[in-house]
């Protein structure tokens, strides 16, 4: 798609009153270069936009600054101009309404800090198994912001959601160029999900991330947030929202991000969508490949724990010896609910050590297991996390 000419959304308003002056690209680099905009990401791809940062700069600190949270995008960022953006809100609706984002501040602000990780996290260590495609992410596709916006339950209680509503639907402003027409990102959550309220609500219309607006890269000027959902369900670049009796048609969520171990057509339609993640984990330093010498190794990493309500982790556990024995990590940092938690130790190694093996267990039950069987994709990949190491 021309960058330079108009689009089919910008000639008709994208029929929500937001008109988007362009498109942005990150050019000709070179996979795994450095990013031009100042972040310090790994990028996977370019043109979309997939970047992660290093482990070791990823648990630097418990909230995650944006230079080092991971991008994931499926087309160009649009150039969205704030001041003529309308939110639309319709379906399954006594009240349609369509809101600025002046309008949307008159509601009461929430903040929420919660983690956001990738369904892909990891999904380069199916490739041992057989080749998966996707972004060939590693363990750096997470990260825990603080998110602030507005309940999108309240907002839903303005328009007055009609008997029979079962899903709320989320429209992305984004082009994605696929074979048979150009289409947003989007999917959709359960209602019970959306009108979710409390300390965290269900899910959330974000505006600001860690005390500032988003950047384009994270869905400026408005996206949403569903705390223990996989990351695909929290939509950036939001234009519309649909309350419906049935989830969304959108590609995202009827034809992708599902486990499915074949590609056929029943097998996707047999498949149900994804929503909340399992708990999950990876070891950040030392880095892969690194040499150490035997005796006693410093090492640090992330816990993810499963995406239910007032779970956190429970247990971290290591093992140098391919699960002979275990030892605790110690947990350091916050622990909070739709966080993750981050976690040092010291191990001793030796000659005979090839791995340091990861794994955690949380409060809801939900463990790490020794090994997830290989689905097509490359989704949900939270066996115990083997970091190999060379023993001097």
């Amino acid at each position: 798609m021309n960058s330079n000419s108009l689009t089919r959304r910008e000639m008709i308003g994208i029929g929500t009153g937001i008109a988007i002056t362009g498109l942005s690209s990150a050019g000709n680099l070179i996979a795994g270069a450095a990013d031009p905009l100042g972040k310090d990401l790994i990028f996977r791809t370019t043109d979309p936009r997939n970047g992660e940062p290093s482990l070791e700069k990823l648990i630097q600190s418990w909230l995650t600054p944006v230079k080092h949270f991971y991008v994931r995008s499926h087309a160009p960022n649009p150039k969205i101009d704030s001041e003529k953006f309308v939110l639309s809100v319709e379906g399954h609706v006594r009240n349609p309404i369509k809101l600025s984002l002046k309008q949307l501040a008159q509601l009461k602000r929430r903040n929420v800090t919660a983690t956001l990780t990738c369904a892909g996290n990891r999904r380069t260590e199916f490739n041992q198994e057989s080749s998966v495609g996707g972004v060939q992410w590693e363990a750096g596709a997470i990260g825990n912001a603080q998110w602030s916006g507005y309940a999108l339950g309240d907002v839903l209680k303005k328009a007055e959601v009609l008997e029979g509503a079962r899903h709320v639907w989320f429209e992305g402003l984004d082009e994605i160029q696929r074979k048979e027409a150009v289409i947003p990102f989007g999917g959709s959550v359960p209602i019970e999900k959306a009108m979710q309220d409390g300390d965290t609500p269900g899910a959330l219309l974000v505006d600001r991330m860690n005390g500032e607006p988003l950047s384009p890269d994270h869905g400026y000027p408005l996206r949403t947030v569903v705390p223990g959902y996989i990351g695909a369900r929290s939509v950036k670049w939001l234009g519309r929202i649909v309350v419906s009796d049935k989830p969304s048609p959108n590609h995202y969520l009827a034809n992708a991000y599902k486990l499915v171990k074949n590609t056929d057509p029943i097998d996707w339609t047999e498949a149900g969508p994804i929503y909340r993640y399992p708990i999950n984990g990876a070891i950040a330093t030392p880095a892969l490949d690194t040499k150490v010498s035997a005796g006693a190794v410093d090492i640090a990493g992330y816990v993810l724990p499963t995406g239910r309500p007032n779970t956190t982790a429970e247990r971290i556990e290591l093992s140098s010896d391919n699960g002979a024995t275990w030892q605790a990590a110690r947990m350091i940092g916050k622990a909070s609910e739709y966080c993750w938690q981050l976690w040092k130790s010291r191990i001793r190694v030796t000659t005979d050590s090839k791995a340091i093996i990861l794994r955690a267990f949380d409060s809801s039950g939900g463990f790490m297991p020794q090994r997830v069987p290989w689905n097509a994709k490359g989704y949900l990949q939270n066996s115990w996390f083997r970091l190999p190491i060379s023993v001097q």
